[in-house]
């Protein structure tokens, strides 16, 4: 894969996680908002515990995807593949994102389904794109050739 390509991915996906990231981060802003106000709860729940749960599930979730995003920022500048911990980072927000596409076809529908799998889409290319380059075959060794024996006499 080009060096251009490469790059462009690693941004557009960076571009795309920090965008989720803020939509995650609003999304759980305001369902805390509304449990808070609603004063409703579940099994006997605090309302107020389960208001902030949320809140502080938006910020982390928010976090994580800004974290993937500068990674694949750091990643596509300096045309190099992240490191160890950051490949597994990614490959946990991939396996993530694979989750709750699955989810979200039942409970949101086919549009978040789509989004879902974009991201992961380009999430993996990322990946594999600054995966290890193929080594070259070497070539068979041609062994030196022996001296040529005195005849016999």
């Amino acid at each position: 894969m080009s060096v251009v390509v490469r790059r462009l991915v690693a941004f557009i996906a960076a571009l795309v996680l920090a965008v989720e990231a803020v939509g995650i981060v609003i999304i759980n802003v305001v369902m805390g908002t509304v449990v808070k106000n609603q004063d409703m709860s579940l099994a006997g729940t605090d309302p107020d515990v389960m208001s902030k749960g949320t809140w502080v599930l938006g910020g982390v979730s928010g976090l994580f995807l800004l974290l993937c995003a500068v990674i694949l920022v750091v990643a596509g500048a300096r045309d190099r593949a992240p490191g160890r911990v950051a490949r597994v980072v990614l490959i946990c927000c991939a396996v993530v994102h694979g989750v709750l596409g699955a989810l979200t076809v039942g409970l949101v529908g086919w549009t978040a389904f789509a989004w879902m799998m974009v991201v992961l889409g380009l999430i993996v290319l990322a990946l594999v794109a600054y995966g290890p380059e193929p080594e070259p075959e070497p070539e068979p060794k041609a062994e030196p050739e022996q001296p040529a024996a005195p005849a016999p006499a």
